[in-house]
């Protein structure tokens, strides 16, 4: 599956860039990712992470105003889980995520003087690649040490999916020479709650900042 969609996404690169003008894109910054539970309504449930990210894209300028941009994404994401119990001790549990994801962005263009202004949005795939914990002891005796890292693997029976389904909210101001200042929000749509994980439905929510550069 993952080598499917991949290839989809790669197909999607080279028909954009056969039908309109292009250019390239690179942008990278900092995440803020948290979770979302099923049984709450919610945006976030849980206190953010830090984690950073680093986006290649495609711009298929479709017209003056307006683009497609797919791409190919390493994404930091995660949550701090507060007064996280394991048999009667409770700990901080800082969980660190890796993701690869394809995102396609539909992208408006609004020149405001000598810049542009962007407005998009569009799904993305992800596909976990790597996972952390940290913990550390708020009260009781516990098995973990005061401070602990555990890491673990993506699957059904372990923590966390490997497979995110999701959409991208994007805003940004394009600046003469092609700098770049960006803003996205990530909404994760699939529940990625493993047997491990203490909650049975749980989904990404990542805001991130970055600048990039557009050729």
């Amino acid at each position: 599956m993952k080598k499917i969609l991949l290839s989809l996404g790669a197909v999607l690169l080279m028909a954009a860039g056969a039908q309109a003008q292009t250019g390239y894109g690179l942008k990278a910054g900092v995440t803020l990712p948290s979770y979302s539970y099923g049984s709450s309504d919610n945006l976030s449930d849980t206190k953010s992470a830090t984690n950073f990210y680093i986006t290649g894209y495609l711009n298929a300028n479709v017209s003056p105003n307006f683009a497609i941009q797919p791409g190919i994404s390493l994404q930091g994401k995660g949550a701090t889980l507060v007064d996280y119990k394991v048999a009667g001790t409770t700990y901080e549990v800082n969980q660190n995520t890796m993701w690869i994801e394809v995102p396609v962005n539909f992208v408006g263009k609004l020149p405001v003087g000598g810049a542009e202004l962007q407005l998009g949005a569009g799904p993305y795939v992800g596909f976990g690649i790597s996972g952390k914990n940290k913990f550390d002891r708020i009260s009781g005796d516990g098995d973990f040490a005061s401070t602990t890292l555990n890491e673990f693997k993506f699957g059904k029976d372990e923590t966390l999916k490997g497979v995110d389904f999701g959409a991208n909210i994007t805003a940004g101001v394009k600046l003469a020479g092609g700098f770049l200042i960006n803003a996205n929000y990530g909404l994760g749509l699939t529940n990625i709650a493993g047997d491990k994980f203490p909650s049975s439905d749980v989904k990404n929510r990542v805001l991130s900042f970055g600048i990039g550069f557009e050729f």
